[in-house]
């Protein structure tokens, strides 16, 4: 890894702010970092509330949204609420069908096959909707680039309202209303939502229409909060703000398909982290393994013993998606290793047996393991679908458009995407990736880069500390973590590899003479030889709790060690 040590802020800046919240150096420089400069702007960063939500209003397209599904809602229209089949497009489902079914009974719910239709709005889809009697389509997490499929529904007299967050391209497709906050024609002054809490900012404006306040929507933000962790969007701002109040509902009152994946995984309190690697996998799972039917079906049941029997059906689905994704993951790095593409500037594998639902696990999986921008492809009927994943601070959605001509159709951001393309141009797309990829990237980038907040010594490490910081969650892109560094520390003596394999290090690190403190580094267990025989060494790491038989102590995680 390549550890970068960030800029420290003005002296001046640090003592005011010290000053103005009676802080100390570390607290005040680490807010400073994150653009917290004055009283207010503590506040808010502390205290996040539903004063820091936008009017939704100010939303281009939303007073037409609202308009017309008042009018459906008004003339009893049968309602399809369509989403796509990831967290973000379940849990935006289970929102806006649950909000609709208080005030209509003509409401519906759609999530596409992944294999059979693949993702966002199909032409299926559009057609069950037309055999239905569907007059209305509220499209979530997809559609800003359906214009063929929104005409296809024009055609057949189906009106289509969309809420998304992905970029759009040239043409705005031609629907009664598009929310999608990075349209360029859009002033809405936070654009980093994701399409639940688009989802969420449309239910509010129909609340407001019939005289409600938003803090009355409070119920649907344990999904807002579950969308906003998976989907990986920036948690500052309204995100903040969305996320810290849906945490406080899955704590205290989630619904009870929620509560139902709780009970199964038995934790007690969930962070952000929690949401992240607990719940939102297996809301994932249905969609991957099954059909995303299963996740809106647990997220919208409102008999507790009902969803207790339906979580215990995701878990195992999450349990099978485990099971798949190891053994892919094992069979793609024995592909690359065996045509010797470990040089390469991509990586890019193919099977055609290899499941569908797993391979973004996977392409994960390849970029922790060489760092490059990834492709993992298999086959979709008669055509290759992939899944990309970059590494940080390369666009891989800019370097699949230098690359259009080969595909057929792709979506996604800038660290993540989907594709597809025929077989036929599989080899020549795979030649222009790397080209792409090569001529465009940093070389640097290929290296992991540590983001250090700050250097502490480790006498610093202190309750109070602990405390302070976990009020900076939840944490998130655009609020990471803190990541410190300690120079010259040294291991007690009783240092040594522990977990399956031996994968991981822990040791007791003292500096100095200072208190001995507990670490953990998992998937450092390679390391042992750098804390061995009372040698010096630097640790880079996250500060954090240890709850063992009911004693809570701090102790590090540590994120890299070296001589």
């Amino acid at each position: 890894m390549r550890w970068t040590l960030k800029p420290k802020p003005e002296a001046s800046k640090i003592n005011l702010l010290k000053e103005a919240l009676n802080v100390d150096d570390i607290v005040a420089t680490l807010l400073l970092q994150r653009g917290i400069e004055t009283f207010d702007d503590a506040k808010t960063f502390f205290r996040p509330s539903f004063d820091d939500l936008h009017d939704p209003y100010l939303m281009m397209d939303m007073a037409c949204a609202v308009s017309r599904i008042e009018e459906a809602i008004a003339n009893s229209e049968n309602i399809l609420v369509y989403g796509d089949y990831d967290v973000d497009g379940t849990t935006a489902v289970a929102l806006m069908s649950s909000y609709l079914k208080t005030r209509t009974d003509s409401v519906a719910t759609y999530i596409p096959d992944r294999y059979e239709e693949g993702y966002g709005i199909s032409f299926k889809g559009i057609d069950f909707a037309d055999d239905n009697d569907f007059s209305l389509i509220i499209a979530l997490d997809c559609g800003i680039k359906a214009n063929d499929k929104i005409n296809y529904a024009k055609g057949k007299g189906i009106d289509f309202i969309i809420c998304d967050h992905h970029r759009p391209g040239e043409q705005i497709p031609d629907a009664v209303a598009v929310l999608d906050p990075k349209r360029e024609d859009c002033h809405y002054p936070f654009k980093e939502l994701c399409g639940c809490g688009v989802g969420f900012k449309l239910i509010s404006a129909l609340a407001a229409n019939q005289g409600q306040s938003v803090e009355e929507l409070i119920e649907y933000l344990d999904l807002v909060a579950t969308a906003i962790g998976a989907d990986i969007v920036p948690i500052i701002g309204e995100n903040r703000a969305l996320a810290y109040l849906g945490l406080q509902v899955i704590n205290s009152n989630p619904r009870p398909g929620m509560k139902a994946i709780i009970a199964e995984v038995k934790k007690e309190e969930l962070t952000i982290t929690d949401v992240v690697f607990i719940i939102a996998p297996r809301i994932n799972a249905a969609g991957r393994m099954k059909h995303g039917n299963h996740a809106v079906t647990l997220l919208t049941e409102t008999d507790f013993n009902l969803a207790a029997a339906y979580a215990v059906d995701i878990d195992q689905f999450n349990t099978d998606r485990k099971e798949t994704d190891k053994r892919i993951t094992e069979e793609a790095l024995l592909q690359i290793e065996s045509n010797n593409e470990q040089e390469k500037f991509t990586t890019v594998v193919y099977d055609e047996n290899w499941h569908k639902g797993v391979i973004g696990i996977v392409a994960s999986r390849l970029t922790e393991t060489y760092y490059r921008p990834t492709l993992v492809f298999t086959k979709s009927g008669d055509k290759l679908a992939a899944s990309a994943r970059s590494v940080k601070g390369f666009d891989v959605y800019n370097a699949l458009e230098a690359c259009s001509e080969y595909i057929e159709q792709f979506g996604g951001h800038k660290y993540a995407a989907g594709l597809t393309l025929l077989p036929e141009n599989y080899e020549a797309f795979k030649t222009k990736f790397e080209s792409v990829v090569k001529e465009s990237i940093d070389p640097k980038l290929l290296t992991p880069e540590l983001k250090v907040d700050l250097e502490i010594d480790l006498h610093q490490v202190d309750n109070r500390l602990m405390r302070i910081l976990k009020q900076f969650a939840p944490f998130g892109p655009g609020n990471m973590t803190p990541v410190f560094m300690t120079q010259n520390i040294k291991d007690t003596g009783w240092g040594k590899c522990v977990g399956e394999d031996n994968k991981h290090l822990r040791l007791t690190a003292t500096q100095n003479g200072s208190e001995n403190i507990v670490c953990i580094g998992f998937g450092l267990g390679d390391k042992l030889d750098v804390i061995k025989n009372n040698k010096l060494f630097n640790v880079a790491y996250t500060i954090d709790e240890n709850h063992w038989n009911g004693r809570i102590s701090i102790q590090l995680k540590l994120k890299d060690l070296k001589e």
